[in-house]
């Protein structure tokens, strides 16, 4: 009987999953240096894009300088530096050409219009200025004229006092030719008051902005339309109410140039 030959045993060899897993990785880090070259670009473009935005609010005062990290230029191979974004875009002038144009878009109305009033209103009321009884701020609601009590005002009544007409006439005078809107906001400190004439701190401050917006239009002849009366009592103060001198900057009526995009806000 023929005897049947015996086939070789096959070796069968277990290493043969690391080439499949050598592919794998070197095809995984070849996917990963792709996406990584691929978010330089984006990290650039997005951060043009980010500082012109925050300078342009910066610009209108809508948001404070800050520190955010932004790319300062392509060529950078890690883009990033701690920086103010404003002073990025005074010394970059590749982003004055994005700054520019959304300046114009964000805040057409308020940069030169705004600006020129706040220096013809601190030329006008400079000796009141120095006497420290206004004072002239602009914040992003507008520019704010702050007429102190002390220097317009007797203490408990609504009633301009006569020696402080010259600087009404000459605050009216620049506004009257002008088309902002306008919001008086009588303000009182935190001591209640009860008099023949005013029950509460609510009543004073009402009356006062509303007797200040009365003479405006009925003196100075302004448009009834671009004026509104606000009392606010001792609920939005200037300072807190501890000493004498701070309760003092407290009672105030504040007439607020209203930025044109965001009238009676």
């Amino acid at each position: 009987m023929r005897k049947k030959r015996r086939r070789p045993v096959e070796h069968v060899s277990h290493d043969r999953w690391l080439v499949s897993y050598a592919d794998f990785v070197t095809l995984l880090f070849a996917f990963f240096v792709v996406l990584y070259a691929s978010s330089q670009v984006d990290k650039r473009k997005v951060g043009n894009l980010a500082l012109a935005i925050q300078v342009a609010f910066q610009q209108m005062g809508v948001f404070d300088t800050s520190n955010t990290k932004i790319p300062l230029s392509d060529s950078e191979a890690v883009p990033f530096t701690q920086v103010q974004v404003v002073e990025n875009a005074e010394r970059t002038g590749d982003f004055r050409r994005f700054v520019q144009p959304m300046k114009g878009i964000l805040n057409p109305l308020t940069e030169q219009p705004l600006k020129d009033i706040e220096e013809a209103l601190m030329k006008a009321l400079a000796p009141e200025i120095q006497k420290h009884v206004v004072t002239v701020t602009a914040r992003p609601e507008g520019i704010v004229v702050s007429l102190r009590e002390i220097g317009f005002y007797e203490s408990g009544s609504a009633t301009i006092r006569a020696s402080s007409q010259g600087a009404i006439d000459r605050l009216a005078a620049i506004l009257q030719s002008r088309g902002e809107a306008l919001r008086i906001e009588g303000h009182t400190d935190n001591v209640p008051i009860h008099n023949k004439y005013f029950d509460s701190n609510w009543e004073l401050s009402t009356a006062r902005s509303s007797q200040l917006v009365k003479m405006f239009i009925v003196r100075y002849n302004f448009t009834p339309t671009r004026l509104s009366a606000a009392g606010f009592a001792q609920y939005h103060p200037a300072a807190p109410n501890d000493t004498d001198e701070d309760r003092a900057r407290n009672r105030r009526v504040d007439i607020v140039i209203l930025n044109p995009s965001r009238p009676f806000n």
